[in-house]
């Protein structure tokens, strides 16, 4: 069998108060349409540019959980998770803080706030501060995120 070669982060990498920041992307219409097909979700605010227009947002914009989703993904990208992520654990006090449209680029900064062995000993959570921001360095969206990362190999 053939060993995998491992790129993501264990836990003994993180150091808590360390900040990482992935790469990001831009959100397109396609983006917001696909998601609202996929969720089933075509409330006006994500889909009627005529409605939309009445709205404070001007356009149509993101789903939160599509710019969750997004994110999550370039949290992957960023290899800190390859090889290494067993389980997202908990999702606490997620707030929506501002829009993001078609054409927004965004990224997530993640701020390892705890870190805590588990009963296991070939595991650990990691508690991260993430922050969701635009091109305009706005914060879009904020949680808490509890995550699973397997321990280095002895």
């Amino acid at each position: 069998m053939t060993q995998r070669t491992v790129r993501g982060r264990y836990f003994e990498d993180f150091e808590v108060g360390a900040e990482m920041e992935t790469p990001a992307r831009t959100i397109t219409q396609t983006d917001i349409i696909n998601f609202a097909c996929l969720s089933g979700d075509f409330n006006e605010v994500h889909t009627n540019f005529e409605y939309c227009k009445e709205t404070g947002f001007g356009e149509p914009i993101a789903h939160g959980p599509l710019v969750y989703a997004v994110s999550a993904g370039l949290q992957y990208a960023s290899g800190v998770n390859d090889g290494t992520l067993i389980a997202l654990l908990q999702i606490d006090g997620w707030r929506m803080l501002g829009p993001v449209k078609h054409g927004d680029t965004i990224r997530m900064v993640v701020k390892v706030l705890e870190k805590k062995e588990s009963s296991k000993p070939d595991r650990g959570v990691i508690t991260f501060q993430r922050r969701i921001v635009k091109q305009d360095g706005s914060t879009v969206q904020e949680m808490t995120a509890k995550m699973l990362y397997r321990r280095r190999p002895k």
